[in-house]
């Protein structure tokens, strides 16, 4: 029986950025785009390029390599031609694959909202997509609050959706926007559609979660035939948040009610990294990841219950409705804990590091990673400095340069202006072959000081570290009040492209970032040398 394919949809860096408390820089963009890219999404939905300076930056150049990348922006406004109307002139312009088109298909929108006539409604969707289409971009319509557009008016709401369609949109998607609909509605109304002559195979469903609903909305149109889901990672977005394609992808893979009739582009090997990239997704946002998610979360394969554990020490499968490993995640009642050394070694051949699973040193290997976890460090999120201690572990590291000693001063004060004015000054000594050097240097804050000083002259290893740039830093306090426990995370890339993140945790906020610092530069060492990087610095 020949599978039908579903296609993944990633809107993380469109609908997601509506989170509350998510800004993604431009660098965060370039990132996350990457994970998504590297872990095989089909399309990445990056932004709307002409609503804000960061989008627009950020679809200056094409940002994925495999997947389709895409822009997401409005349909012509009425009475404007499309060759003449500035939004969509600039979707057009932009490096991307694909032109996501939101369109009102609720009369009452129109109405409201457009302040246009039903039909100059249906012409800017029509002329819309036959621009995209002209342009030789693959053009798709999100048909906006479609559902209850459709409680309230079918009629409209579906010939909204046949307009996109035969103007020549490759996907319509159905829209659950204010996120009330359920799953018999949801079935029921694609049913419709299709019926009304749009078959499954060009029709999406992006549900958001209003009611809990936003994954059982996004299967239930599978079963009524679309064949894209939208979504996001973890389940972010506005309000309630979207589509959790975290979930919903071992769903589709691991239950055979879905895996035996379909395929997606996330096989068995690449479901593995599941977990790994949903935790450096929440690191990357600098919040800690919700335990409880299904499949991924540090509980979701946790028991504690005497019966439970007893059981799972006979055989897994009495309280465990997948298998831990196939996602990437572990149990956490096992004693000798063999899923979490199968994790270790998988992550250690992904970069290229060859250990026997009876080897000594990976024991010590794990007993290290899991002291420091334990103590704070966060080492999904921070694949540099993961390879960096295993290979010190398991082999070795060369010595490049040793730090002596640093220093961090801040001194607030008046200048001759009379202004109040802080200064950060740093004083660092490294030993570069028996040769001590000391570097001062002034910062915009104290970090930054020590990071000027610290790149400020490393001998003979200089020259290899011009290219090296920090471009993100993140600070989370991991407990309460002032001797709080500090973590913090930087991102750091060179000429190549390449981009990594390294972590360091301690109760004074300097010395963390310092151990995040060294880790930095002594893997921008090692990679020049090809000893490291071969995965984490993509």
């Amino acid at each position: 029986m020949t599978r039908e394919k579903i296609t993944l949809f990633d809107t993380t860096l469109r609908d997601g950025q509506q989170t509350p408390g998510v800004d993604f820089s431009v660098e965060d963009k370039i990132a996350i785009a990457a994970m998504l890219d590297e872990f095989g999404f089909d399309y990445v939905e990056g932004g709307y390029p002409g609503a804000n300076p960061t989008d627009t930056s950020f679809f200056a150049k094409k940002r994925t390599k495999q997947a389709g990348f895409v822009a997401f922006g409005m349909t012509k406004r009425a009475g404007v031609s499309a060759s003449n109307d500035p939004g969509l002139t600039q979707l057009l312009q932009a490096k991307a694959d694909a032109i996501c088109l939101v369109a009102k298909s609720w009369d009452y929108h129109v109405k409201v909202a457009l302040g246009c006539t039903n039909e100059e409604n249906l012409e800017s969707i029509r002329d819309s997509v036959k621009a995209v289409v002209a342009s030789a971009k693959t053009a798709m319509v999100d048909c906006e609050h479609f559902f209850d557009g459709y409680k309230a008016n079918p009629d409209y709401a579906i010939a909204c959706a046949k307009e996109a369609y035969d103007a020549g949109a490759r996907w319509v998607v159905l829209c659950d926007t204010n996120g009330g609909t359920q799953p018999p509605e949801i079935r029921e109304i694609v049913q419709a559609v299709i019926a009304a002559g749009i078959p499954g195979s060009s029709l999406g469903i992006h549900a958001h979660n209003d009611t809990g609903q936003a994954v059982a909305n996004s299967l239930a149109a599978v079963e009524a035939g679309v064949r894209q889901i939208q979504g996001t990672l973890n389940g972010i977005g506005e309000r309630c948040g979207n589509a959790d394609l975290v979930t919903i992808i071992p769903t589709l893979c691991l239950k055979d009610t879905y895996a035996s009739r379909f395929e997606t582009a996330i096989d068995r090997e690449k479901l593995v990294g599941l977990t790994r990239l949903s935790r450096a997704f929440d690191e990357l946002l600098n919040r800690s990841p919700n335990h409880q998610s299904p499949y991924v979360g540090g509980s979701a394969f946790a028991t504690k219950a005497g019966i439970h554990a007893s059981a799972l020490l006979k055989d897994p499968k009495t309280y465990e409705h997948v298998e831990p490993e196939s996602v990437g995640n572990f149990r956490k009642v096992m004693v000798s804990d063999q899923g979490g050394k199968a994790n270790f070694l998988n992550e250690l051949k992904r970069r290229g590091i060859t250990v026997a699973k009876d080897d000594p040193k990976l024991d010590t290997l794990i007993s290290v990673v899991k002291d420091r976890e334990a103590s704070g460090y966060a080492y999904e999120g921070a694949d540099a400095s993961f390879e960096l201690l295993a290979l010190k572990t398991l082999g070795t590291v060369p010595d490049f340069f040793a730090v002596e000693s640093f220093r961090v001063m801040v001194e607030r004060r008046f200048d001759s202006h009379g202004q109040l004015k802080t200064v950060s000054e740093a004083v660092v000594k490294v030993l570069v072959d028996g040769e001590m050097v000391m570097s001062v240097a002034e910062g915009d804050g104290p970090v930054n000081a020590l990071d000027i000083a610290l790149r400020k002259d490393l001998g003979k290893y200089q020259s290899e570290i011009v290219d090296l740039e920090l471009a993100d830093y993140k600070v989370r306090i991991l407990n309460g009040g002032t001797e709080a426990i500090t973590r913090v995370l930087i991102e750091s890339t060179d000429a190549s492209g390449a981009r990594w993140w390294t972590v360091g945790v301690s109760e004074n906020i300097i010395d963390a970032s310092f151990q995040a610092l060294m880790d930095s530069i002594v893997y921008k060492l090692m990679k020049n040398r090809e000893l490291a990087g071969q995965i984490a610095a993509e």
